[in-house]
């Protein structure tokens, strides 16, 4: 029998730490509710899950990403049913205007509203907006990030659905001076006054029209108008085709409403600045320059409408609706409303098919985001019942383990009775 060495208590000891460590570990597990609290307990499985755990978090935030694309697009489609509202009643309006039931004075109320019914088609493809991004000017062309992992995602772009894009705006039209030549005569034929300009569909010209509706003048391109029966002409540098001219001073001074192409501006009323050379909007915004008061640009070089001269002075400009002030014209205009109406309906539709697109999208992420969540949860967390019965068994086996080194300290008692 030896007493420096109790090798018997040693090895109860020694049990008795090690069954101390897994009811620890037991007790850890069971508090925290993970198989896995540390690399220690599953270095491969770990590794495992939170691989799995970066796939799970990623496709919730991929739903979340899908559902605020939904967003985005019932943001502009819900605009873009106005828009068709605003459509119909222009169409409307252009179906009444073909009517020769209505006078000129009649077609002129009914341009009123077209005109303002375009400046509302600017306005909505202006201000729409979704967190701050424009929706309907055209320049949306994002992409919807919708899966976990990367380029898993879905490009979208919303055409320009303003006015000028659908064709509902008129051309730029402005005041400017033009000239009287009295040809050979020594005399003014056409008289100082106001003139009425109309367009005569039957002769195909532009007609200059006295206060009693008499044609004094005609003009093929509206540019220069040749006097009835006489040498006196009228030249403008630009087409006058609508509105009134006024001549004044024995002709010394000619002015009228002159219109040119519209290459990009909405329905409105533009002030152009020759100190600034800068174009501004109703609002005062900058929408334009130009170097040289004849070609104007919009904020991007782009060209929205070139004048025949340039302007020496301040000048407004006009842009209204499509035009409906004649038969001709209304009925026309009866065609484009329509080729309008089905583009922003094309565009309403393609909308609609990303959203239910988008919809699926969620559905399937979710059950992704579920089944990868089971998977991780079998290896990472704790089967309770299993590590309860684990618990239970290390607890028992310390406690044994503690009893046993308590009667392995008292067999070095035995030595005691060989020296007595």
């Amino acid at each position: 029998m030896r007493i420096n060495h109790n090798i018997s208590a040693m090895n109860a000891y020694r049990m008795l730490t090690l069954n101390n460590s897994n009811v620890a570990k037991s007790l850890e597990k069971l508090s925290s509710g993970l198989r896995i609290n540390r690399a220690g307990d599953d270095a491969a499985g770990l590794a495992i899950s939170e691989k799995m755990r970066g796939q799970i978090r990623g496709l919730d935030m991929a739903v979340k990403n899908a559902q605020d694309g939904i967003s985005l697009i019932q943001t502009a489609e819900g605009a873009l049913n106005e828009t068709h509202a605003i459509l119909q009643r222009m169409r409307e309006l252009a179906v009444q205007s073909a009517n020769d039931t209505n006078t000129v004075e009649d077609r002129q109320q009914l341009q009123k509203e077209i005109d303002q019914l375009a400046q509302e088609l600017g306005r909505i493809g202006n201000t729409t907006e979704f967190n701050t991004q424009k929706l309907l000017n055209g320049t949306f062309n994002g992409i919807f990030h919708i899966g976990a992992n990367q380029n898993q995602n879905l490009s979208v772009s919303i055409n320009d659905m303003r006015g000028f894009a659908l064709g509902m705006v008129s051309g730029v039209t402005y005041q400017l001076t033009g000239t009287l030549d009295k040809g050979t005569n020594t005399a003014q034929d056409i008289k100082d006054g106001t003139y009425t300009v109309a367009f005569n569909s039957a002769t195909n010209k532009y007609e200059l029209k006295d206060v009693n509706g008499t044609v004094v003048a005609t003009s093929t391109d509206g540019k220069t108008y040749n006097g009835s029966g006489n040498d006196d002409s009228i030249t403008f540098s630009d087409s006058v085709i609508s509105g009134t001219v006024t001549i004044s001073g024995s002709g010394a001074t000619v002015t009228g409403t002159a219109t040119v192409t519209n290459s990009g501006l909405e329905a409105g009323v533009y002030t152009y600045d020759t100190s600034t050379k800068k174009l501004k909007n109703a609002s005062g915004e900058v929408v334009g320059t130009s170097t040289d008061d004849k070609t104007f640009t919009d904020l991007n070089g782009n060209t929205l409408f070139t004048l025949g001269a340039a302007v020496t002075s301040n000048t407004t400009f006009t842009i209204g609706g499509i035009d409906i002030s004649t038969q001709t014209a209304a009925n026309a205009a009866i065609t484009s409303i329509d080729n309008a109406i089905e583009k922003v309906s094309t565009e309403r539709a393609k909308l609609g098919a990303y959203q239910n697109r988008l919809e699926h999208t969620i559905n399937n992420l979710g059950t992704a985001s579920e089944n990868l969540s089971a998977a991780e949860s079998r290896i990472r967390d704790t089967d309770m019942a299993k590590e309860m019965m684990e618990f239970t068994k290390n607890s028992i086996l310390a406690q044994a383990a503690q009893a046993m080194l308590a009667q392995a300290n008292q067999v070095p008692q035995g030595v005691l009775q060989l020296l007595r």
